[in-house]
């Protein structure tokens, strides 16, 4: 069914596929630094991901000296790949990545995929100049990566990801290239195999518990594994102190690894259901039963053994499945397509996606424990409209994305604990204020908010318009996400009650107005300035320290029409009107009355005075105009209010189409951002 929203779309199915883009600072394709090194007869050495301790670790100093050197250097005959690429020619070394090797070893199973990731264009060969690629998707591209063959070793062993054959390279050079996506090798210890595996494929993932999983799991593994799905499967740790401890019956906990192979076989005239998994090791078997010396074999038929069964300490093994789910916690699925894997029907699938970021005082709002900020993160719009088939709902998977987290890391930053909340969604509304979801509740979410770099559901909703609400857990934390949102087949606050009827204060203005003015009958800067700041500070309701100078030159730029540098009192008295409720509209934001509104609070105060900005200028707003704690004083919020009111004054006489650009780069000046 169609999506209707403001977010990019593709057809999830059936399409061509995209060309990866370079990625090399220098522009050049892997074809042009390839062919430039050949015409001057050396070997490539790559400038963006250099062959030192950078490119290694972030946070320490190698702990040992490592070398980096070619692969014509560590043996006489160094192939790209011996024969087929398979799983056993991925073999992990120091680096903590086993979810990373997990998920190659998925890959080595769909040879369409693989090829694509590892392009066969290349070979230590004629055409060898020390430059390899390998394509990976990143937040719905497709990036071709380059690196040079130099790889660590010590004492002439590589010692990262390296084949169980010696003049093997396409692993080891694979993990260097998915290492300079992410900054550095340090980066890629620790994670999901489902984020390598969605890197292969672009994908969309499922996660199942195994111990309250659908009684036909094992279906729909199998399934998977014939649509093409990569696996990936782990046991969960108590404490740090568990992580890649081993069981009695060969097990290795907090660990990732690849699920290779689903069959059923006759033991005695009934049926085994048996998985295949394999250690990313290559090393450290199960000895349970179907184990590969156990005595169950002997009872097999001898076409199912002699089918399925290989004698070798390889790190792959048998199990029954019922041991699989008492054993294992978590199986991860890598769908090409969001086909349920409970069906059998495969359908026609619409992608569309969405980029934001979570900004501090601006859009970082928190999940919904936190109503007061939870309305000020991104929303968009979602409105399906045609049912499935033979059925009265639409079905949709939705799958919220945290950007280059680890990229970040040597930053200080790691994953964010992330999750997503649907709501149906008002006609005609483009921003929904805090009131609304304080009594309304969701229509769908994730189950649970977790710091992984997806989160991904699968949700069957009637027809209708709906709100996609993404969030970090906690307020006030950055990132930068993508949604995308897989399906078959657009929020303003009310505007504030009118003002109170003038005081018998206000209607002393103009004798206060007369005396400040003079003989000129205009006031300057300094004399608005000592006119405000003694009208308002008698007014209870209001809590400032007083209007800065450079507010109220901000404010007769805006009201003097005739350019005189000075206010008459009709400009003050129009003047005074926007005054008016601009403080009621503070003053509904400012619930504490403490003098300060929330910079979360900017946007539905800026749209109820009638500004519509986008969530770059907002973001920009906030960081100008909010302190440490994300809120305004009132003085600053006039002056955000004046200087904008100032602009869009100006653009009014701009063309349109123009008006964009020129409105960017005349708020920066104007407001010092």
């Amino acid at each position: 069914m169609p999506i209707q929203s403001s977010l990019s779309s593709q057809r999830a199915k059936h399409s061509a596929a995209p060309v990866a883009m370079d990625t090399q600072n220098d522009g050049r394709s892997f074809k042009e630094i390839r062919q430039d090194c050949l015409q001057r007869q050396v070997l490539f050495e790559d400038p963006d991901f250099p062959a030192d301790d950078s490119a290694l670790f972030y946070s320490k100093s190698p702990p040992l000296a490592f070398e980096w050197k070619r692969p014509g250097e560590l043996c006489d005959n160094p192939r790209f790949v011996v024969g087929d690429a398979n799983r056993t020619d991925i073999c992990q070394g120091q680096l903590g990545d086993c979810w990373l090797l997990a998920a190659t070893a998925s890959l080595t199973l769909q040879k369409k995929n693989l090829a694509r990731v590892v392009p066969r264009d290349q070979e230590f060969d004629n055409s060898y100049a020390g430059v390899f690629h390998f394509q990976f998707w990143q937040h719905n591209k497709w990036l071709d990566v380059v690196v040079d063959d130099r790889l660590p070793t010590v004492r002439n062993k590589l010692v990262m990801l390296h084949s169980a054959s010696n003049n093997e390279f396409w692993s080891a050079l694979l993990e260097k290239a998915y290492a300079k996506l992410h900054g550095s090798y340090e980066s890629l210890k620790g994670g999901s195999t489902m984020e390598a595996m969605e890197d292969f494929t672009g994908g969309v993932g499922e996660m199942y518990e195994t111990k309250s999983a659908p009684k036909k799991l094992f279906t729909i593994m199998k399934k998977a594994l014939d649509r093409s799905s990569m696996m990936g499967c782990s046991i969960d740790i108590s404490s740090s102190a568990e992580s890649e401890a081993q069981t009695s019956s060969g097990l290795v906990k907090g660990h990732a690894y690849s699920i290779t192979g689903l069959e059923e076989v006759n033991c005695r005239g009934r049926k085994v259901q048996l998985i295949r998994i394999r250690n990313p090791w290559g090393t450290v078997e199960w000895n349970g039963p179907w184990s590969d010396s156990s005595k169950e074999w002997s009872q097999v038929d001898k076409a199912d053994k002699d089918r399925i069964l290989k004698h070798s300490d390889d790190g792959e093994f048998w199990m029954e499945f019922e041991d699989f789910k008492s054993n294992y916690d978590k199986v991860e699925i890598c769908n090409l397509t969001p086909d349920s894997l409970v069906e059998n029907t495969p359908h026609h699938w619409e992608v569309s996606w969405f980029e934001g970021n979570w900004i501090r005082g601006s859009t970082a709002g928190g999940c919904r424990n936190y109503i007061d900020t939870f309305w000020t993160n991104p929303q968009f719009k979602l409105t399906l409209e045609d049912t499935d088939d033979d059925d009265d709902v639409c079905s949709v998977v939705i799958a919220l994305m945290q950007k280059n987290r680890r990229l970040l890391r040597k930053e200080g930053m790691d994953m964010e604990t992330i999750g997503f909340a649907v709501y149906e969604a008002p006609d005609d509304v483009d921003q929904l204020g805090k009131d609304f979801f304080r009594y309304n509740g969701s229509k769908a979410r994730s189950r649970t908010y977790v710091n992984v770099r997806e989160v991904s559901e699968r949700f069957t909703l009637p027809p209708g318009n709906y709100l996609v609400v993404p969030t970090t857990f906690q307020p006030h934390h950055e990132a930068d996400f993508l949604i995308r949102v897989f399906s078959e087949k657009k929020a303003t606050p009310p505007m504030p009650s009118s003002p109170d009827e003038e005081t018998e204060e206000e209607k002393g203005l103009r004798r206060l107005f007369d005396q400040l003015s003079g003989s000129d009958q205009a006031i300057s800067a300094r004399e608005l300035q000592q006119m405000l700041n003694g009208v308002l500070s008698r007014r209870k309701e209001v809590k400032f320290d007083g209007l800065t100078l450079n507010t109220c030159h901000s404010i007769i730029n805006l009201m003097d029409v005739d350019n005189t540098g000075q206010l008459e009192f009709q400009e003050f008295k129009v003047f005074w009107e926007k005054m008016k409720k601009w403080i009621m509209l503070f003053l509904s934001f400012d619930t504490d009355r403490s003098g300060k509104m929330s910079s979360y609070e900017l946007r539905i105060a800026l749209k109820a005075a009638g500004m519509q900005l986008n969530s770059k200028l907002l973001q920009l707003l906030g960081l100008r105009f909010a302190d440490e704690n994300f809120d305004i004083d009132f003085d600053d919020y006039l002056t955000c209010i004046v200087r904008l009111e100032n602009m869009f004054r100006v653009f009014q006489g701009l063309d349109t189409k123009k008006s964009g650009k020129v409105n960017m780069n005349i708020m920066q000046v104007n407001m010092n951002l």
